[in-house]
């Protein structure tokens, strides 16, 4: 059996990693349950997002922080374009999919070729603080990503539940056609949705690039686990995917510090099948 302060630093750890999940699914149910798009591409957008952190910050001397004023936009504008060629074919969620897998695979290609395929790291001061709570230490990094996952997962949950554009989205993704009749603009909004899910794939790049080692194949790497966490958490679901991921990344964490890591994926896709099994039952 582990110590009591291991076993603590594994669920602090898990609790880290799964607000990162959290935040890389939030963009991924945002689009999936309005708009009906499986978008993969979200997650190659967050590793070139982390990857044009290490850029700016680790080659250009930017403050890490501050590369999100030139990722942001720059996603916003991508994700405007990408649903308005998505929607000027009328693709299917199904096709959605494949097309935004091969974009996936286009911009692997494209981080391979200006990175290569070697290991990249963001050395900044940020890597170096770290905070003790009692015997546990919090590294910054870490500590930012659950901070950025709460803040912009309850910021869009309160927009979306309370603000009159938030009840508009809310109202085209349910009925287009009646949410129209009523004056709301379904394409103007379907625009800012996509673009505001594409800047949140540069917002969790940047967290990527602060807390881990970037290679360009371990975008498939995430797919798996933060797919789980949004079906989990239900799609549409703001803060859905973040308790989810939580939830798998504490499981994880600790059934890594009981057993063998090796058992720690099987975590995530156990509990999905059991959530849908749940599911089904109460349909």
């Amino acid at each position: 059996m582990p110590s009591l302060t291991l076993l603590g630093q594994s669920v602090l750890g898990g609790i880290f990693v799964g607000s990162l999940y959290g935040l890389l699914g939030l963009g991924l149910s945002l689009s999936w349950g309005m708009l009906r798009q499986i978008n993969l591409a979200h997650f190659a957008l967050a590793f070139l997002g982390a990857y044009l952190t290490y850029q700016l910050a680790g080659v250009g001397g930017m403050n890490p922080l501050l590369t999100l004023v030139v990722i942001v936009p720059a996603f916003f504008v991508f994700g405007v374009c990408l649903h308005a060629l998505l929607s000027r074919f009328a693709i299917s969620p199904f096709n959605s999919l494949l097309v935004t897998f091969g974009l996936t695979v286009m911009i692997e290609s494209l981080i391979q070729s200006l990175w290569t395929a070697d290991y990249r790291r963001l050395d900044s001061a940020y890597s170096l603080m770290k905070f003790k709570v009692g015997s546990l230490y919090v590294p910054f990094p870490e500590l930012l990503t659950l901070l950025l996952a709460i803040l912009l997962s309850g910021a869009t949950w309160a927009v979306l539940r309370y603000t009159d554009l938030g009840k508009a989205m809310r109202a085209a993704a349910e009925d287009g056609p009646i949410a129209a009749a009523f004056g709301v603009n379904e394409r103007r909004l379907a625009l800012l949705l996509s673009g505001f899910s594409a800047a949140l794939a540069g917002v969790a790049g940047l967290c990527l690039a602060l807390s881990y080692t970037l290679a360009p194949s371990q975008i498939y790497a995430w797919i798996g686990v933060v797919f789980a966490a949004v079906m989990i958490g239900g799609l549409g679901n703001p803060l859905g995917p973040l308790v989810a991921g939580v939830v798998i990344g504490v499981s994880e964490a600790v059934t890594m510090a009981l057993t063998a890591p090796a058992w720690a994926p099987l975590v995530s896709f156990s509990l999905l099948i059991l959530v849908l099994l749940t599911r089904a039952r109460s349909i």
